[in-house]
């Protein structure tokens, strides 16, 4: 992850786990604070939470030092963060998340760039492009659309709402859920609209340049070489604070059709702080989905242990730790078995560890300089100089 992000110019950056509930309460989705977020009093009767989610302390963070930042600002973090929730697959109440956030663009490439740079973090992993989907959508787009069949602001939020849990619902359970909501509506417009993959078939409702700019992050992201995007109308975000451009990227394996990640442009956010608008726009993977992604589409590589070398003691004499010293100060990281088991349960604690190779310090080695090396994977073994040994894990 830090590779990627690096390679596009993106800074690390990290933030206090607690936080005041005043700072979520009216920034993040009802659903959060209602129902996930984790919060108590501390010894002083404030009310704080444990972070459901990173983008209102960033934006805190930011707001606070607006005048001192170069934009435009590109961030990132990797924080833990909690969720009250009951475990199952893809949610866990703690998980890690990666952060990548946008500050100070509002044209159009910076949309692109953002959707670039989660395509290339799965590209990284090894995943091939029929293995996801890039879908996407406008909140900007949506609103125009529902204010057009005259649906009135508070009762879009609540529309909102409905269509982005849309996929979860029976149509029969949908289409009541948004007669109560909006009952003086045309419903089978309203129907058909949000059902559409095409952006051609929304233009007569809508102002041009709303499709222009959606048909030009879509342009540019195939022009890259990006190809599996799709435009999606029911396709909400969660978080009220979203502005325009959204986007989630799915896995297409039938035993994992999920999202596992998006975000979207949310501008307005840092106003919010007291600070100036800032155009802002970001997105949040996690691990979990990302691992269950991995594991389905056979992407996790054997994960090999920390410690190069397991050393084998033959001997007492006490210069074998100048031999092990140097071996370190080398750069070799070792750990050392003491107990004079016998050797063949001292190399199978070596296997159980994931290291590959033993190392045997013996009276006799010590004398001839001479050190038995053992691949575990592969049984060879060398009779070698500290310099060789050096030179072996070099290469």
């Amino acid at each position: 992850m830090r590779s990627v992000l690096e390679s596009y110019g993106y800074e690390e950056y990290d933030a206090s786990v607690v936080e005041p509930y005043d700072l979520f309460a009216s920034k993040t989705s009802e659903e959060i604070i209602n129902e996930q977020i984790y919060d108590f009093k501390d010894r002083g009767g404030r009310r704080i939470v444990l972070r459901p989610e990173m983008t209102p302390s960033v934006s805190r963070m930011v707001a606070a030092k607006r005048n001192e930042l170069a934009y435009p600002l590109r961030w990132y973090s990797i924080p833990n963060v909690w969720r009250y929730e009951r475990p199952q697959k893809g949610r866990l109440r703690e998980h890690w998340q990666l952060n990548v956030d946008l500050f100070g663009l509002e044209d159009s490439m910076s949309d692109v760039e953002i959707v670039e740079v989660a395509d290339a973090l799965m590209q990284k992993y090894g995943a091939t492009r029929d293995q996801y989907v890039i879908k996407f959508n406008s909140r900007k787009l949506i609103q125009a659309i529902l204010t057009g069949l005259e649906i009135n602001e508070e009762s879009q939020k609540a529309v909102c709402r409905l269509i982005d849990r849309m996929h979860k619902l029976e149509t029969s359970h949908f289409k009541e859920q948004i007669a109560r909501l909006v009952p003086n509506t045309n419903h089978d417009e309203l129907m058909e609209i949000i059902q559409t993959k095409d952006l051609d078939s929304v233009k007569s409702h809508v102002k041009p340049e709303i499709i222009e700019r959606l048909s030009l992050v879509e342009n540019s992201l195939r022009s890259k070489g990006i190809t599996n995007v799709q435009f999606d109308m029911t396709l909400m975000r969660g978080f009220d604070y979203y502005t325009d451009f959204v986007f989630e990227i799915f896995d297409t394996s039938p035993n994992n059709n999920r999202s596992m990640f998006g975000g979207g442009r949310y501008d307005n956010l840092l106003s919010l702080f007291g600070s100036d608008t800032v155009p802002t726009i970001g997105f949040g993977f996690g691990d979990v989905t990302l691992r269950i992604f991995l594991e389905e589409n056979n992407l996790i590589p054997g994960l090999q242990s920390e410690t190069d070398l397991y050393v084998l003691l033959l001997t007492e004499d006490i210069s074998a730790n100048d031999i092990i010293d140097e071996l370190r100060a080398k750069g070799i990281n070792i750990a050392i078995d003491y107990t004079g088991r016998k050797i063949d349960k001292r190399i199978k604690t070596a296997e159980k560890k994931g290291i590959k190779h033993v190392l045997f310090i013996g009276a006799d080695e010590i004398d001839s300089k001479k050190y038995t090396l053992k691949n575990l994977d592969s049984g060879e073994q060398y009779s070698l100089s500290i310099h060789q040994i050096v030179e072996h894990f070099k290469k």
